[in-house]
């Protein structure tokens, strides 16, 4: 019984967090943490109303993926992305995911492509729900799955990590103005095009998909940010 207690535990405290981890991601996103800004795990536990503990854990896990770093004696640094790293980030993508999916077109099943209409279709729900959570983790999932059917292990490991350390801050004001929608729908349409086998078409709208997140990006950054005490 002792281990059975020591094991229920043990997974409260990884479910914490896993928790606090998503919490964090989404406070990322809504650019609530700011890039180049420090935060103490004391002092966002203090937010969030628990220990440090998991906080420095969930912390130690977003700086395994890029997403912050750090500092001695200080926290955590939220990692800053410049407009040369995105522009790279898109460069490595395109030059990977594009001839990828049109040898993907040319060779997957069709039940294969279409057991990926859920996660496309779920992508559209969230962005019309204003799940930015929601709306990442199903993009994610798409992209990845997608680029699975190559075979290739190692290719989803890479884009994956280009992925993490390519994501988006303030997501929050593109959501409020529906500008994630169109590239939510992207997704259905580029599935769609692959079902008819078309690999140029498909590599087309993959590329014209990519340009279209990165002006994104372009255009949320170049908005300066409104303090919240003089939003209305």
């Amino acid at each position: 019984m002792g281990e059975l207690k020591h094991r229920s535990l043990i997974t409260a405290q990884e479910r914490l967090r896993d928790q606090v981890a998503h919490q964090l991601r989404a406070a990322l996103i809504a650019g609530e943490l700011r890039p180049g800004s420090v935060y103490s795990a004391p002092g966002l536990a203090a937010d969030f109303g628990v220990s440090a503990t998991p906080v420095r854990e969930a912390m130690l896990d977003l700086a395994r993926e890029g997403l912050v770093e750090p500092v001695r004696n200080k926290g955590f640094r939220i990692t800053e992305v410049s407009e040369r790293d995105l522009d790279q980030y898109t460069e490595i993508r395109a030059l990977i995911e594009v001839p990828v999916i049109g040898r993907v077109t040319r060779t997957a099943r069709r039940e294969q492509l279409e057991a990926l209409r859920p996660a496309a279709l779920e992508i559209v729900a969230a962005a019309r729900a204003h799940d930015l959570i929601g709306y990442l983790e199903a993009d994610r999932r798409f992209h990845l799955a997608l680029l699975g059917l190559s075979g290739n292990d190692r290719l989803v490991e890479t884009v994956g990590e280009l992925r993490k350390r390519s994501r988006l801050y303030g997501l929050t004001r593109l959501d409020e103005r529906n500008q994630l929608l169109p590239s939510a729908e992207e997704h259905v349409e580029l599935l769609d095009v692959m079902l008819t086998g078309d690999a140029e078409a498909a590599e087309a709208c993959m590329a014209r998909h990519l340009g279209h997140v990165r002006s994104l990006w372009a255009q949320e950054r170049a908005e300066p940010t409104v303090p919240r005490d003089l939003q209305a």
